[in-house]
């Protein structure tokens, strides 16, 4: 097998990179389409409120966010600017991995253009969102390891072991990723490190970089299990855990690109040349397993396949080799073809490229629900404010807005000091902590919630007015548009306010 170094032609990072800066240029360009998702405006008001936890996700995406509002301000693009350069960073780090399992220049290219192509990757880079930087964590955690592999120097556990703690700072399923990592260790003659201090010591500057958050949960009985238990229990109930292993073939990366990944496994697996990085199979099949038994959502293993993907470009690479010329050059042209494919409808599904309700609108809308959550924020505080404003002034000061999901106080949030509104109140995830206000309102705006909803509210509510899309998108706002005031409160907040956050 030809060593990593000997792969490492002058100008193979430089290409990677300009490959890299230009998807980033792409989407700079896109990123200021539609407008903010509403797990986007959740976090954007976390942001805001820096805090070593939150109700649903670590701390590291909203100080991300934080830095962001710093740079950019509210900015639409400027706010997906970390995201889009962590995807971008992945890609970059899909090619080294392939470096790494040995594979040329062609290899790297095919491995980093795949990473790009799949529609995971692009509709992260679309959004800000934890999701984007967890799926960053693992990649550069296989491209470390494989680091450590090749060279045999411990020292690259202490790496490992921070990039872990930055992941548990982000998403909490990187125990998903330990633990194939740890079973993968255990499999392979990697095992013998665990004889030496480092593994250890990488392994105590994870849990050293978690620390704060796991005190933050500490103090907060764990309100992050709780959180997580409903959201899943949820999720069971309306079916998004359905279908995980058959989603697997096609959801994260795409058809086009199944077979490349597929057979990057079965090299893994089968390929005496592949041995030494076997742990990488182990790597992907535990937390397989653990988020099928667990019944998860079938992209909380899409970080897992840019490693299987550089493992199936070096394995296509080696393949090529062997067949004649002739037919070597129908293949390349062949795999070209199915690289621009699979881009091309990963662009055409998960980047913000087509105008509203327009027919490239309707076939990423048929995929996903992500842009259609995007639309008709700012009217919709609008016309929350103008309910506001149609209030006598003596009443106004001493009316509350309450939304009953994160979007609606986000948006509030966001958009309602132009138009002269108090800051939402919301029991919703971390909006919870935020409380009522040192002067409880006495008359109040209701957002999300119907006529059932409304019937046992112990107060005077009346319909004010409903929120009309003027795009005409279907989304969750569409689905409970009334606007109520309430007034005549027969109950005071502090036995009307939960004990507990609301999850959502």
């Amino acid at each position: 097998m030809a060593s990593p170094r000997t792969n490492n032609r002058p100008g193979d990072l430089a290409i990677l990179l300009a490959l890299a800066l230009a998807r980033l240029l792409l989407h700079v360009a896109l990123n200021g389409r539609y407008g903010f998702h509403r797990d986007e405006l959740a976090v954007l008001d976390d942001a805001r409120n820096l805090a070593w936890g939150y109700v649903a996700y670590p701390p590291l995406t909203p100080a991300l966010g934080r830095l962001e509002l710093l740079l950019f301000g509210t900015s639409l693009g400027g706010f997906r600017f970390f995201a889009a350069l962590a995807q971008c960073a992945a890609m970059v780090l899909a090619g080294l991995i392939a470096r790494e399992l040995g594979g040329r220049r062609s290899a790297q290219l095919i491995a980093a253009l795949a990473v790009a192509a799949t529609p995971f990757s692009l509709l992260t880079a679309s959004e800000f969102m934890y999701t984007a930087f967890d799926h960053l964590w693992w990649v550069l955690l296989a491209w470390m390891v494989l680091r450590l592999v090749n060279r045999n120097d411990p020292r690259w556990w202490l790496g490992i072991g921070l990039v872990i703690g930055l992941g548990m700072m982000t998403r909490y399923t990187m125990l998903f990723c330990v633990a194939g990592l740890v079973v993968g260790v255990l499999a392979t003659p990697l095992r013998r490190q665990l004889a030496s201090p480092w593994p250890w010591l990488g392994a105590g500057l994870s849990l050293l970089v978690f620390l704060p958050n796991g005190l933050w949960q500490f103090d907060h009985g764990f309100l992050a299990l709780d959180f997580l238990q409903s959201i899943h229990a949820r999720d069971v109930a309306i079916g998004r855990t359905d279908g995980f292993l058959l989603q697997q073939l096609y959801a994260s990366t795409g058809p086009f690109l199944l077979p490349l990944w597929l057979g990057g496994l079965g090299w893994l697996v089968f390929a005496k040349d592949a041995a030494r990085y076997r742990l990488l199979a182990w790597w992907y099949a535990v937390p397989l397993l653990l988020f099928w038994l667990a019944k998860g959502r079938s992209y909380y293993l899409a970080p897992a396949y840019p490693m299987l993907l550089a493992a199936g470009a070096v394995a296509c690479e080696r393949w090529l080799a062997t067949v004649r010329p002739r037919a070597a050059t129908w293949l390349r042209a062949a795999i070209a073809t199915g690289l621009a494919c699979a881009f091309v409808i990963g662009v055409a599904v998960a980047l913000p490229w087509a105008p509203v309700n327009s027919t490239g609108w309707r076939i990423s809308r048929a995929a996903h629900d992500n842009f259609a959550e995007q639309v008709g924020w700012p009217e919709y505080v609008t016309q929350v404010a103008d309910v506001y404003q149609s209030l006598p002034p003596a009443e106004r000061a001493q009316t509350g807005i309450y939304a009953n999901n994160y979007g609606e106080a986000g948006a509030i949030d966001l958009y309602g000091p132009r138009h002269g509104l108090p800051r939402a109140i919301s029991p919703v995830n971390s909006f919870w902590f935020r409380g009522y206000g040192a002067r409880p309102p006495t008359t109040v705006i209701v957002l999300g919630d119907d006529a059932h909803g409304m019937s046992d509210t112990p107060a005077d509510c009346a319909l004010a007015t409903r929120f009309r899309n003027p795009q005409h998108v279907e989304n969750e706002e569409t689905s409970h548009p009334d606007i109520y005031i309430c007034r005549d409160l027969r109950v005071p907040w502090s036995k009307l306010w939960p004990a507990r956050p609301s999850f959502g």
